[in-house]
């Protein structure tokens, strides 16, 4: 991969081996050795600064740490990714559909910047989750749907822990509060639970009503911008915007890309509700939910 391209695929790639090495408990000289390759080549995949990638090394590093089939394909399509601006991720090319690879980009985010067109899987109640989940996988078991709402459900402890929480700061569309998912019991407990969110320090829950009318001039659909902090000296690596859609997402880390959509956020954030506003209007259409059920 070289420099011109997305840096997203390999610093994936690097997060899940360095995951996978420390979960074994070896260091990586130790790795680097079992492999028979220097420890520096072994720390540059590790950190995603690896211009070259050799995808019998991926295999190798699969072999020792103990991968399951589905991570090792995971990992070595993430390896052949092209050398393109920005990644497309097409679901189910290269990358096995049910390796969840933004999930490991949204785990070592330290603040998550979106606009949101559905209540995002950080926010959703275990019904509402329950609801999606079972309508996006109509022929999928209990045992799985069940699953798959435990792992969202498990992915709130990076905006809930107490040491160092993640950020969040979520525009909803109206049309999220109106949208029934579910039943109107499941809504309104949902908005509930939005409004209480909101109360934490870290989070930051904004409604755009539908009276702002289309502040950009267009539609920008769904979108995360995620940071990952710094060590007090730099950031700790790029920011990505991360941009779903049916078939696959979009990762874009180009500086030019990220501002746009940092500039959309704030000026669809200067004509949303304010924070007691927000609540007041997630609480009043739960109530709503309510009564006509």
């Amino acid at each position: 991969m070289g420099d011109t391209g997305s840096t997203v695929p390999r610093r994936q790639l690097g997060r899940y081996l360095r995951d996978l090495r420390q979960q074994s408990g070896m260091t990586i000289a130790e790795v680097a050795r079992r492999i028979e390759r220097g420890a520096t080549t072994l720390q540059r995949l590790e950190t995603g600064q690896a211009d070259r990638i050799r995808l019998w090394d991926i295999e190798a590093l699969c072999r020792v740490l103990g991968a399951g089939e589905t991570e090792t394909a995971a990992l070595k399509g993430l390896a052949q990714q092209g050398n393109a601006k920005s990644w497309w991720h097409a679901y189910g090319d290269l990358i096995p559909v049910n390796f969840d690879v933004y999930m490991g980009l949204e785990s070592a985010a330290a603040t998550l910047t979106s606009f949101q067109e559905l209540v995002p899987g950080l926010a959703q109640t275990p019904e509402y989750a329950r609801a999606l989940i079972r309508s996006g996988y109509s022929g999928g078991s209990e045992n799985e749907i069940s699953r798959r709402v435990e792992m969202r459900m498990h992915r709130q402890v990076l905006i809930t822990r107490r040491a160092q929480p993640a950020s969040i700061d979520v525009i909803l569309d109206e049309s999220v509060l109106h949208r029934v998912i579910g039943g109107r019991k499941i809504m309104a407990s949902q908005l509930r639970h939005l409004a209480d969110l909101e109360t934490r320090p870290n989070i930051a829950i904004r409604v755009l009503p539908y009276s702002a009318g289309m502040p950009l001039g267009d539609l920008t659909g769904p979108f995360t911008i995620l940071d990952f902090g710094d060590d007090g000296r730099q950031t700790v690596e790029p920011a990505v915007v991360y941009v779903e859609s049916y078939t696959g997402a979009m990762y874009f880390d180009d500086g030019e890309t990220v501002d746009r959509y940092r500039t959309a956020h704030a000026t669809m954030r200067r004509v949303a509700l304010d924070a007691r506003e927000s609540r007041d209007l997630l609480r009043k259409t739960a109530r709503e939910h309510e009564h006509e059920r």
